[in-house]
């Protein structure tokens, strides 16, 4: 580990030596540069806040953590006041807040890092044995990211602001709005605003700390002061109104939690032998068309009735909110059926042991929370449209895909 400070920062290596790190370079920035090239970090420590001393050399330190090849490099960073981290990069932590803090959150962030090792190999083991690779999603992590604005104070309106000219926002109005968000959608952080009482705040606060999927989300808690989360909510802030600085620090984070979630959509599906794509954790396309054809088999075999429902959405206009649907509906469809998103952007779900009638009643029934969901992402009317289609007595998957896609992925095949 790589640790920058202009002065000693005794007590926070001690912290640090405590819980396991070893060896841990001390660097002043002039000589960071050259620290990060011969030891190869598994993370950066800032320990100061405030611009760097030597900015040239910050700029290249931040190049160097940015092109590193193989496994993330995280970086945290002191902020403190008006004061903001000494690289852009960096997982802001307060100086005011005591050295567990900081250990807690590189603690969380090295958790990413070892997800990240873990995909990496897989990946060399997959091309090894020469088996298929699905493609590693691409571009920042933050295009992908959505973050949950809840607040009705005279601050909601510039917090919405300023986070929605940097990432997805959604908006909710009350604590009880902001669940069900959570719970319908991947969220990578959360704003909590003003206009809530500090016991609601806490209640909130103590649901995410009871369930280990929200273990890692950033939230920003503004002008509230409570019982501290910091085991079971390592990024959890207590932070001030300025909608600028708030944006400016939380944005690291949402990157890496969006990151982590794009780690383990790749994972699920090296694990699946490619089966699902890595950008919505739907089946592959290709895989679908292997599944409905033994799908189709086993019903002609049994009797047992199968249907397949085509959905798509006037409105939806860019790729993000299709990549959106297709992970919205993975929490929507059962167990026992599969989905996979066109190459249009339709998506398409099977039903298994499902007749028409009932696979209509099912598949509007997800059309509906699909698009309530994403209009109030995108702010724009969205209109859904599906079609339904049965297995008959000597179809075939072609036959059965024509009649359910007018003939766009039978032709594509």
């Amino acid at each position: 580990m790589v640790l920058v400070a202009e002065g000693p920062a005794t007590e926070l290596v001690a912290a640090l030596v405590a819980a396991g790190a070893f060896p841990i370079v001390e660097t002043k920035w002039a000589d960071a540069p050259a620290a990060f090239q011969s030891v190869k970090p598994a993370a950066v420590v800032i320990a100061e806040a405030g611009a760097p001393a030597d900015v040239a050399a910050a700029n290249e330190l931040c190049r160097q953590i940015a092109t590193a090849t193989g496994t993330i490099v995280p970086v945290v960073g002191r902020v403190g006041g008006a004061l903001e981290a000494a690289l852009p990069i960096a997982l802001a932590v307060d100086v005011a807040l005591p050295d567990e803090r900081l250990v807690a959150r590189l603690r969380s962030a090295m958790r990413v890092r070892a997800l990240h090792a873990t995909v990496l190999r897989r990946i060399e083991t997959v091309a090894v044995h020469g088996g298929g690779l699905p493609a590693f999603p691409a571009g920042d992590a933050l295009d992908d990211a959505t973050v949950l604005i809840a607040g009705r104070g005279p601050l909601y309106p510039k917090l919405s602001v300023a986070m929605g000219e940097q990432v997805t926002m959604l908006g909710a109005l009350s604590v009880e709005g902001a669940a069900k968000h959570l719970n319908a959608r991947d969220i990578d952080g959360i704003v909590l605003g003003d206009g809530f009482s500090p016991r609601k705040v806490e209640a909130f606060l103590t649901v995410l700390a009871q369930d280990v999927r929200f273990r890692d989300i950033p939230v920003a808690v503004v002008g509230n002061d409570m019982p501290d989360f910091i085991e079971a909510l390592p990024n959890v802030d207590h932070v001030d109104g300025d909608p600028t600085r708030l944006v400016a620090r939380m944005v690291p984070l949402v990157r890496m939690h969006s990151f982590e979630a794009r780690l383990k959509r790749m994972l699920k599906s090296l694990d699946a032998d490619g089966i699902f794509d890595p950008d919505t954790g739907l089946h592959g396309r290709d895989a679908f068309r292997q599944e409905l054809g033994k799908a189709a088999a086993d019903a002609s075999d049994t009797g047992m009735a199968l249907s397949v429902a085509r959905l798509s959405f006037d409105g939806l206009l860019d790729t993000r909110a299709g990549k959106d649907a297709g992970r919205l509906l993975t929490r929507l469809i059962r167990s026992v059926d599969f989905a996979c998103r066109d190459d249009d952007g339709a998506l398409l779900i099977a039903f298994t042991q499902t007749d028409l009638r009932g696979a209509h009643v099912i598949a509007r029934r997800i059309a509906s929370a699909l698009k309530t969901t994403l209009t109030n992402t995108a702010h724009a009317k969205i209109a859904a449209a599906v079609t339904l289609a049965t297995l008959k007595d000597g179809d075939t998957l072609d036959t059965l895909l024509l009649r359910v896609t007018g003939g766009h992925m039978v032709a594509a095949e």
